[in-house]
């Protein structure tokens, strides 16, 4: 208990990182799945496969590679990245593209009637996205995006390893000039928790507010 007491700066210096890679990378992830995720629904075919092509690409490659290129390999392009911004960066592209298909299919997912109706109300494509299907779809991408964040979350352990001064790179520090492990992993493990709880009672607390609007509550 003395040494993590000691060393409590540390790990809410640690955390306070998580946090913020984990907020930003959040927002980065949302915004992209939504771009990504209508593209896949565009009448256009270009705009489908370039939407396709990004959601295949970062789906298909480990986070971890795409940390190491882009902290590691764009330098010799001449493009340096600060570690934060890299890990910001990588964690949005990667669960952008998962978030994409969690937008596209809950829109998929709303009756063929709606749109029907809306045809009949003449409303226009982007009418009907925004005020019919958006709106029913939301509900059913929540949970989902809920699990999403939380794996975005745990996914940033991995950022420790290009530098950046997470929750994980404070306990390895301290494991390697202590040689004690169990106190810092133990923090770790408590400190995710945590902050997976907190994620975890935001999204339900959206459910139950998306249900109550909707007059399911």
């Amino acid at each position: 208990m003395s040494l993590i007491y000691e060393a409590r700066w540390l790990f809410l210096d640690g955390a306070l990182t998580t946090i913020k890679i984990t907020v930003a990378a959040s927002l980065l992830a949302l915004v992209l799945a939504f771009i990504a995720g209508l593209a896949r629904l565009s009448p256009f075919a270009p705009v489908r496969w370039v939407a396709l092509a990004y959601i295949e690409i970062f789906r298909g490659v480990a986070l971890l590679v795409q940390l190491f290129w882009l902290f590691f390999v764009l330098p010799f392009f001449g493009i340096h990245l600060e570690p934060v911004f890299t890990a910001i960066l990588a964690l949005g592209l990667c669960n952008g593209a998962y978030g994409a298909e969690i937008v596209r299919s809950a829109i998929a997912a709303v009756p063929r009637g709606q749109r029907e109706a809306a045809c009949a109300l003449n409303y226009t494509r982007w009418q009907t996205l925004w005020k019919i299907l958006i709106p029913q779809a939301v509900p059913l991408m929540l949970p989902p995006f809920g699990n999403l964040m939380i794996e975005l979350l745990k996914a940033t352990a991995l950022v420790s390893l290009i530098t950046v001064h997470d929750l994980t790179f404070q306990a390895l520090t301290l494991q390697q000039t202590t040689m004690r492990t169990l106190e810092p992993f133990a923090v770790v493990l408590v400190g995710y928790f945590l902050i997976a709880l907190v994620i975890t009672g935001l999204f339900r607390a959206a459910e139950w507010r998306v249900a109550l609007t909707g007059g399911r509550r």
